[in-house]
């Protein structure tokens, strides 16, 4: 196995902090001031500080008591030992006095357990750093019929020193067992390539192996080495808040920079979002327009498991290795190649050349372009967050941008839009309310609610529509928050078809991010870091929450992310779905035939070759992702992995799909490709993406199927 460098913050909750669950509000919290002892201790400070935020602001207050404490205990010892590899059983039932006690310690501002816990995990560190080598010195016998169980949340913690080693063994012999049968793959691929090759024996290629499981677990512990009492201590509390909900998080200030980051979207390296998973690498986003976007390799759920410089012969295994350290292997100066090996999402190896470059922040921004079908014109534009400059809200933001680029298609023509959310994440809020204003004359968008039942409704109040005609919203299982909230009010208006997953995300949840150091005064400690925490939750303009349930497409149709858990239902700790009364709002009146255009897309889709593979591909994936058990025998995992080959080469024929629709830029943006060779690949790239994408080419056939009835549009008006 791969070897983690120290702590789980849960799925998604770790060091990189993802635009995926956070949905901002531009307004800020208040809180009632108090005065904290700043000659204490600073952990004790930081447990106060933070306690008395949550009390203050959080949306859904929880009583912190014996349940909440064993909540922590659970999630606090998971994240410190996530695959059971150094607490021993007697370990485990020291911690257990301390199980419904956490809540009184915070309470007191006690950091015994938590001290206790670092204590012995240290000295189980060390102790392991003292027979790992033993372990690794004899080769490990591939004949045998043995296997390993990874379910790690089901395992028992080892009884004994000598069964905690036997666990170790197999965990590097599992490790070794991957890295032979891909040296022994690379040798028969190259030799079958007519490659000059030193051929290598079986036993000379078990060594190589062994001494990369060898690298791994010794990078895990220099890792280790490095840490400091603030890193577990960060755990301790993000174990702490996450009890509220998944999204109220401690950021430290390093956290705090990486989160700034992400809402600015400005992005160095390689351009994917990086996220440590036990002991892995994943990729969690692959950001648009960067240098993994333009390759077309990686994508999300892919693990880095190598990094290799161009200069350098041997790749590093960061399989193991701080998540910082990995990311400092992973980007560089503009222009170098890196080379990484890919362990992708069905589970078959690649190895994946990306040239670094310096991610435009351009292409973080809404681009558009156009199609031709039966002689008509159409217009897509891809959104991939709702951003906004979070110093000037007019400066640049999702919804100034997105006025322009229908205005653009206004002039050129267009009669028909889709608006493309998927994999969007969210952003600010007033972004959302500002761009649904552009398809209805005026009116509420989204209701938001707070801890006191205060309900707002956000309205349009611009009668000005710049889209009158028709509309489409594409949408998956990643599309979240502001997303969500798009989503949902075209839908409730009548005024878009939506197409994509069976439900989005489902997070209905608003967060702010407050700096701690506003409590201190000329304090010694230095920087507080933030906290991230719910303050409220939003509605649809119909009543019902998009938490847990998201947006259900009008048209559901299967990607590839269709059964893995990756939704809000999915985390610890959400808040519940529920429902409050609906605004006052009146639905659009132009299309004349939309349940009859939703019941033939519905149609065509059930009978589309390309959807079937697609869902068949993802039931794949799905069982791929829970097995637990592998075979430490080399003939029973070399067959497994020619399965994962055959069954990955099936699944490219996805990838060869071909639509007979062309895309084009708009005539401003074809001024600036004369100009910018680097804008003219990124959008080739991008248009030949599209024209192999069958949801957008359905999208088109909505749009082709629609028809707005202008006399009812004037009628209403007149009406209402």
């Amino acid at each position: 196995m791969n070897f983690d460098t120290m702590k789980r913050y849960k799925v998604r909750r770790n060091f990189v902090i993802l635009l995926l669950v956070t949905l901002l509000s531009v307004t800020s919290c208040s809180f009632t001031t108090k005065d904290f002892d700043e000659d204490s201790d600073k952990d004790k400070v930081l447990i106060e500080l933070i306690t008395h935020v949550i009390e203050q602001g959080h949306f859904d207050m929880k009583e912190i008591d014996d349940e909440f404490s064993e909540a922590v205990f659970k999630d606090y010892i998971q994240g410190l030992d996530p695959i059971k590899r150094h607490f021993l059983v007697s370990d485990f039932q020291d911690f257990e006095a301390f199980r419904t006690q956490i809540d009184d310690q915070i309470e007191n501002k006690n950091l015994v357990f938590f001290n206790l816990t670092v204590e012995i995990l240290t000295q189980r560190m060390e102790e392991a750093k003292g027979f790992y080598a033993e372990l690794l010195e004899k080769p490990f016998n591939f004949q045998e019929q043995e296997m390993i169980n990874t379910d790690y949340e089901k395992l028992e913690y080892a009884s004994s020193t000598s069964e905690l080693k036997k666990r170790w063994r197999q965990q590097f012999k599992f490790s070794t067992l991957s890295s032979f049968h891909d040296l022994k793959e690379e040798q028969v691929e190259k030799i079958k390539n007519g490659e000059e090759v030193d051929k290598k024996s079986d036993v000379e290629l078990e060594k190589e192996a062994r001494e990369i499981t060898k690298e791994s677990i010794e990078n895990y512990f220099d890792a280790m080495s490095n840490l400091e009492r603030k890193d577990w201590f960060n755990l301790y509390i993000n174990s702490v808040v996450s009890q509220f909900d998944p999204h109220t998080n401690y950021f430290a200030p390093q956290d705090k920079d990486r989160f700034d980051i992400s809402m600015s979207g400005k992005l160095e390296g390689i351009g994917a979002r990086l996220q440590k998973e036990r002991d892995n690498v994943k990729i969690v986003e692959v950001i648009s327009g960067g240098p993994a976007w333009t390759n077309g390799e990686l994508e999300v759920g892919d693990l880095i498991q190598k990094v290799k410089q161009e200069d350098e012969a041997e790749p590093v295994d960061i399989r193991g290795m701080r998540l910082d350290d990995a990311v400092d292997l992973i980007k560089g100066p503009k222009g170098t190649k890196v080379t990484l090996t890919v362990k992708k999402v069905d589970g078959s190896s690649q190895t994946i050349n990306i040239i670094r470059d310096v991610v435009e922040i351009e292409e973080t921004y809404a681009k558009s372009s156009t199609v031709i079908k039966n002689g008509k014109s159409y217009g897509i534009i891809n959104l991939p967050k709702f951003y906004f400059d979070m110093q000037d809200y007019d400066e640049r933001n999702a919804a100034s941008d997105i006025k322009k680029e229908l205005i653009r298609l206004n002039e050129i023509g267009a009669e028909g839009l889709v608006i493309d959310l998927r994999n969007n994440g969210g952003g600010s809020l007033s972004t959302v309310v500002d761009i649904a204003g552009f398809f209805i004359e005026n009116g509420p968008v989204v209701q938001v609610r707070d801890a006191k039942n205060n309900t707002e409704v956000l309205k349009d109040t611009d009668a000005d529509v710049i889209w009158d005609k028709p509309l489409v919203i594409l949408v998956n299982e990643l599309s979240a928050s502001a997303s969500e909230i798009l989503a949902a009010a075209m839908q409730d208006y009548n005024r878009a078809v939506v197409i994509g997953s069976k439900q989005t995300y489902g997070k209905g949840t608003v967060q702010n991010v407050v700096d701690l150091n506003r409590w201190m005064r000329n304090s010694s400690f230095g920087d507080m870091g933030a906290l991230k925490i719910t303050t409220q939750k939003f509605y649809r303009i119909n009543g019902g929450s998009t938490q847990l349930k998201g947006v259900e497409s009008d048209v559901a149709v299967p990607d590839r992310y269709s059964y893995i858990d990756i939704g809000e239902r999915d985390y610890e700790n959400p808040m519940p779905w529920d429902k409050i009364a609906p605004a006052d709002y009146k639905t659009w009146r132009g299309y004349s035939n939309l349940e009859k255009v939703i019941a033939s897309s519905r149609d065509r889709l059930s009978d589309n070759a390309q959807i079937k593979l697609i869902d068949e591909n993802a039931k794949w994936i799905n069982a791929q992702r829970n097995q637990n058990s592998y075979s430490l025998n080399y003939a029973n995992y070399d067959r497994e992995m020619a399965e994962v080959k055959n069954m990955s080469e099936k699944f490219d024929k996805i990838n060869n799909y071909k639509t007979d629709l062309t895309y084009s830029s708009l005539p401003y943006e074809e001024s600036l490709m004369a100009q910018d060779s680097s804008l003219t690949q990124k959008r080739k790239r991008w248009h030949e993406s599209l024209s192999k994408d069958v949801y957008v080419q359905e999208a088109i056939n909505v749009l082709q199927d629609l028809n707005v009835d202008e006399s009812s549009i004037k009628l209403a008006a007149r009406k209402d």
